[in-house]
């Protein structure tokens, strides 16, 4: 919450602050896994179609005995470095989501609703209270179930500002009409 504490102003509380919901956690684990599950399935396919159909997928060679580390170790290269690359993309897909994560800070004030996002670059969106028009909650089977959902602010020509996937997204929009009756 640095960027919120540097720019509030000296009269100004913070009413809530909102934060991602574990769930968003475990979608970024989840690139991990399918990053994990196409670089065995890109190993695994050729070995098959080697193995049962006879297809030239492996380049056999006179030392190669009958376990599937033979027959990965005898791939063509750029098979191997496709799964290098789709195991590599997954972790980039991690890494970006958990940078995202923490980069982001959104907070409902006694005068505004602050949502910065960036890392290097910057983007800040601030509404003030006063010009917020309405409030939307986005929430789908999962969202209800669990408890997460996306938040939309629609300002006075300001336009609309949609918030990420966030914990308790009811109390979110409830801290924002708390705001404005302050």
């Amino acid at each position: 919450m640095q960027y919120v504490l540097q720019s509030l102003a000296p009269d100004e509380e913070i009413v809530h602050i909102g934060r991602y919901h574990w769930m968003y956690n475990v979608s970024a684990s989840f690139s991990i896994v399918w990053g994990v599950i196409f670089c065995v399935g890109i190993l695994v396919c050729p070995v098959y179609l080697y193995t049962h159909l006879g297809l030239p997928t492996v380049r056999p060679t006179i030392d190669m005995g009958n376990s599937w580390i033979d027959y990965i170790r005898a791939l063509h290269p750029v098979i191997k470095l496709a799964s290098l690359m789709a195991f590599v993309l997954g972790l980039l897909k991690f890494a970006k989501q958990m940078v995202d994560k923490v980069t982001t800070e959104i907070a409902v004030t006694t005068s505004r609703l602050i949502y910065k996002r960036g890392l290097v670059a910057r983007y800040v969106g601030e509404i003030s209270i006063d010009r917020i028009e309405g409030v939307n909650v986005l929430q789908g089977f999962w969202g209800r179930i669990f408890d997460f959902g996306r938040v939309v602010v629609r300002g006075m020509g300001v336009g609309e500002v949609i918030l990420p996937p966030l914990a308790r997204p009811i109390i979110f929009r409830k801290a924002i009409e708390k705001a404005r009756t302050l």
